[in-house]
C-alpha cells in the first residue's frame, strides 16, 4: 500500500440542475482547477449533485400522504408529507423514535429518513423541494467513469458518497453509495500480519474510506465542493476481483446481529 495520497476538492464547481450533463460538469472543473486525470485516479462526487443532475426532486406540494404516512408522521413529529416518501423509498422502518426515522432504504443501505433532505436543495415557485438518492448509484459511477475514459482516454475510478450516521457514534461520515472501477470491498483474508499469523476475517471498506476522506473536503454547509480527486491508491492484488460495487458492501440481513 502507498505511504502518501493527493487529495484536492474541485473548487467553482455551479450549481446542478436535472438534466445537467454530469461529466460535463466533472470535465469542467477538472480543467478550471487545471488538474489533468491520470489512470488510476478516483473522482468522489456528492450525492447531491448525482441526484440533482437525475432529477430525484421531489415537491412536497404535489405529495398526498397516506394513513400510514400520517400514523408514522404522528409519532415520529415530522411533516406527513416527507414521510410519505420516505416510505416509497423504502423496504422497512428500522426505528421510530420522536425526531428520528431509521429506514432501510430500497437498495438495502440503513440510514435516517431513507437518505432524502432538502439542505442546499433550491425551491423555486412556491415549490417545498426534497432531494433523494439516485435511483442506481453503481450504475451512475459505471456511466460516468466509461464517460470519461472515451472522452480523455483515462481509466479512473468513481465514487458517490453520502452523509450517513452511525448507530454508536455520534456525528456523520462520508458513505459510499455507489462506485465503479476500484474494489468497493477489499477481502484481505488468507492475508498474513506483521508477525505471519492468517487474517481470518479481515475484510476491508475501500470505497468507504475513499468516500470519508474526500468527505473532509467536501463538508457538510456552504463549501460547495462536490467533486474531489484523489490520486496515488493502489492494491496489491492477490487472486481476486479488482472491481467491485458499492452494493457489496451492504450486509445481508442474515449476517446482522442486531435485528
Amino acid at each position: 500500500m502507498v505511504s502518501q495520497l493527493i487529495i484536492q476538492a474541485m473548487e467553482g464547481v455551479p450549481m446542478v440542475a436535472f438534466g445537467d450533463d454530469l461529466q460535463q460538469i466533472v470535465e469542467t472543473a477538472l480543467a478550471d482547477n487545471h488538474v489533468s486525470l491520470q489512470n488510476g485516479d478516483i473522482l468522489v462526487l456528492a450525492q447531491k449533485i448525482v441526484s440533482k443532475s437525475e432529477g430525484c426532486l421531489v415537491d412536497l406540494n404535489q405529495v398526498k400522504p397516506s394513513a400510514e404516512a400520517q400514523a408514522v408522521a404522528k409519532k415520529v413529529d415530522k411533516d406527513p408529507r416527507l414521510v410519505e416518501v420516505i416510505l416509497s423509498q423504502s423496504q422497512a422502518l428500522i426505528r421510530q423514535v420522536k425526531g428520528v426515522l431509521i429506514t432501510q432504504h430500497l437498495r438495502g443501505w440503513v440510514m435516517a429518513n431513507s437518505g432524502i433532505d432538502a439542505s442546499n436543495v433550491n425551491s423555486e415557485h412556491g415549490q417545498d423541494n426534497i432531494l433523494l438518492l439516485p435511483k442506481d448509484p453503481d450504475s451512475s459511477c459505471e456511466i460516468l467513469r466509461n464517460g470519461l475514459y472515451k472522452s480523455l482516454g483515462v481509466d479512473v475510478a468513481v465514487v458517490i458518497n453520502d452523509s450517513f450516521g452511525r448507530p454508536w457514534r455520534l456525528g456523520t461520515t462520508g458513505v459510499a453509495i455507489g462506485a465503479a472501477g476500484l474494489p468497493s470491498l477489499w477481502d484481505r483474508r488468507g492475508d498474513l500480519d506483521l508477525f505471519g499469523r492468517k487474517l481470518l476475517t479481515s475484510q476491508q471498506a475501500v470505497a468507504d474510506e475513499i468516500a470519508g476522506a474526500a468527505s473532509l473536503l467536501q463538508g457538510q454547509a456552504d463549501e460547495g465542493r462536490p467533486i474531489v480527486l484523489i490520486r496515488g491508491l493502489t492494491f496489491p492484488f492477490k487472486d481476486q476481483p479488482e472491481h467491485c460495487p458499492a452494493s457489496d458492501l451492504v450486509r445481508d440481513i442474515k449476517e446482522d446481529l442486531f435485528r
